[in-house]
């Protein structure tokens, strides 16, 4: 048997496709090992959205050089975006890696590693048709399970380079999806987090994402669902009310808008408007009361001007976003705006990203104090990092909850009441 070491940077898509190569080397011969001095196949699989995220992986490749000398025989090689983005220039400043292959090409892994003559390869074909639909991802133990539903993105939004390393939209047949809920719910998986670039624009015949998410609902077993990342314009009617109608959909939504300011908006092609979005949170929360709300945001994109800035500023205030992913602008060669002159310097970026850091940090504090004295079912995850006697877990709205407990066990949904409260994290006690 020969033993396999993976390292995964960048999302949860990127967690499951690490999933996904695992289970089906395991079907091939090949053990896991977390140690890589003790590995045969070393492999990063890597995002691509952030060069700092490129250039870090690039350094660990550096590192993991040394096992390569002391046992001879073991390749090292990348996967997923990265490995699509930067094919043609990788083995140039990395000739000591062995493979490339991209997020279409997991499925011809064991070929490659194992027919390899010493040549480094690359496999980077996009594949239109593939899903992984019939192989079974090997999973950590836990209570929240990774489930991709749909691969690839047809947004093309100027500033991101999904489109190019992923290839285009495909959905994963729905009988398939609900069988692998039926096996997860089996194997003591209390929740279900349905992934995909645009994970609202699943359609499978007539089964689109409020299908779905229906149908997944009334599985035994499951308790809660939650899903990453939707697309406004994809938010339909039919997807607000199946959140609404379903207490196993939890009221927490990843709604990312990126800008406040319309004009910002039609230079990254979102293909929506500030008020087009503002309608799609009304209509969220007439039907989720209560609902928790985080965003993407990106400040400093070619031509943001500082009334653009206050425009996400002043959005950011009144949706009032129980989190928020910030970043600044980073120019990916491949995509529209990397072809565009940068007209926000870094420090200014640096700036923008700041202050609206703070003011994010300043308004969850505020949410979260607000939820003092009120009782929440947590789902058990496990120990806290405050130590023994500790447990911590999420509510329904994904806030993190510790409390003190000798009892409950991970797996577990218990009714905590919020005596404590940051703005990272809730303290509370079993009620």
């Amino acid at each position: 048997m020969r033993n396999i070491y993976i390292e995964t940077y960048g999302c949860q898509m990127n967690t499951a496709d690490s999933e996904t190569m695992l289970g089906h080397l395991r079907q091939h011969g090949y053990g896991r090992t977390d140690s890589p001095a003790d590995a045969d196949v070393i492999l990063l699989n890597t995002c691509a959205i952030r060069e700092n995220a490129e250039e870090r992986v690039i350094g660990r490749l550096g590192d993991l050089m040394r096992y390569k000398s002391r046992r001879p025989g073991v390749q090292l090689g990348i996967s997923g975006c990265m490995a699509q983005h930067v094919r043609d220039t990788l083995l140039d400043r990395l000739p000591w890696v062995d493979f490339i292959v991209g997020p279409d090409s997991y499925r011809r892994l064991p070929e490659l590693l194992g027919n390899g003559n010493g040549d480094p390869f690359i496999d980077v074909r996009l594949d239109r048709a593939e899903t992984y639909a019939d192989i079974v991802p090997q999973r950590d133990a836990g209570v929240r399970a990774w489930l991709t539903i749909m691969r690839g993105c047809d947004k093309f939004c100027t500033f991101c380079i999904v489109p190019y390393v992923r290839g285009r939209e495909r959905s994963v047949d729905a009988e398939s999806l609900i069988a692998q809920a039926h096996t997860l719910a089996d194997e003591g998986f209390k929740e279900i987090v349905f992934l995909g670039q645009t994970v609202n624009a699943y359609r499978d015949g007539d089964v689109d994402f409020a299908e779905l998410l229906r149908r997944t609902a009334a599985i035994d077993g499951i308790e809660r669902i939650r899903f990453t990342s939707p697309h406004p314009s994809d938010m339909t009617d039919r997807v607000i009310a199946a959140v609404g109608e379903h207490a196993k959909i939890c009221p927490q939504i990843h709604l990312p808008v990126q800008s406040g300011s319309d004009r910002v908006l039609a230079n990254m092609e979102r293909g929506y408007t500030v008020d087009e979005y503002r309608g799609i949170v009304e209509k969220l929360r007439i039907a989720v009361p209560g609902i928790a709300l985080s965003t993407d945001i990106i400040v400093g994109f070619p031509g943001e001007d500082e009334t653009d800035f206050q425009a996400t500023i002043d959005l950011m205030n009144e949706v009032g976003y129980d989190q928020a992913y910030m970043f600044k602008y980073s120019q990916r060669s491949g995509t529209k705006a990397a072809k565009w002159e940068e007209t926000v310097s870094e420090d200014e970026k640096g700036r923008r990203l700041q202050t609206i850091i703070e003011q994010q940090h300043e308004r969850a504090a505020r949410i979260h104090q607000g939820l003092i004295g009120s009782s929440f079912p947590v789902l058990v995850e496990e120990q806290a990092r405050r130590g023994a006697g500790w447990m911590f877990g999420k509510t329904p709205h994904f806030r993190t909850t510790i409390f003190q407990s000798t009892s409950v066990q991970p797996g577990e949904i218990v009714d905590v009441r919020i005596v404590e409260a940051s703005a990272h994290t809730l303290t509370g006690a079993v009620a």
